[in-house]
């Protein structure tokens, strides 16, 4: 996982070669392919171990907060860390410009990735917007979808011009965006 990892990052999701995978991981592709069926597949796996971690780490935390302003404040902070984090938002912007180019597999791969979001953070957003649970699941979809847009408009920026966007900013955005998705539910 952590070779795939950081062939992603170095090559992107497309240029990515499973024998580089293989090969960095020690292993054969023939061993590549005992565990993953392609790219996609190892691809989904390293997201779901990402969100699977975040989701113990985030609900310790929105669990011992005592307002929603607490709790907006802990994601917000929770969403900054992992936009300063290159090699991972490099992967998730990588991997959404290839389900774009490839029109075949755009909407497969964008309900995956939807319904892996859902599955891994539900239960921590029901702490943060208790009235989420009440929603419909294209409702709830709508709900992430706004927040991940501007995960991935502000570490696409702040990759691109690191001074451009202060630290103060994008918390400031981001405790908006969070404060919108809970108006909504209520």
């Amino acid at each position: 996982m952590e070779a795939a990892r950081r062939i992603f990052a170095r090559d992107g999701f497309e240029m990515a070669r499973l024998e580089d995978i293989a090969k960095a991981a020690g292993k054969t592709r023939g061993a590549f392919y005992a565990n993953f069926r392609d790219k996609e597949d190892v691809f989904f796996a390293l997201f779901e171990e990402n969100l699977r971690r975040e989701k113990r780490h985030m609900g310790e935390q929105l669990s011992e907060a005592g307002s929603d302003d607490e709790r907006i404040e802990i994601l917000a902070r929770h969403m900054l860390t992992l936009i300063g984090d290159r090699r991972r938002m490099l992967l998730a912007l990588e991997f959404k410009l290839y389900a774009i180019r490839h029109a075949k597999s755009t909407r497969r791969l964008a309900d995956l990735h939807s319904a892996m979001c859902m599955r891994c953070v539900e239960a921590n957003v029901e702490k943060l917007i208790p009235g989420f649970s009440g929603l419909t699941p294209q409702q709830k979809r709508t709900q992430t979808a706004q927040v991940g847009a501007l995960l991935d408009g502000l570490a696409l920026n702040l990759m691109f011009d690191r001074r451009g966007l202060p630290e103060k900013l994008m918390l400031r955005h981001l405790r908006s965006a969070l404060r919108i998705a809970l108006a909504q539910t209520t």
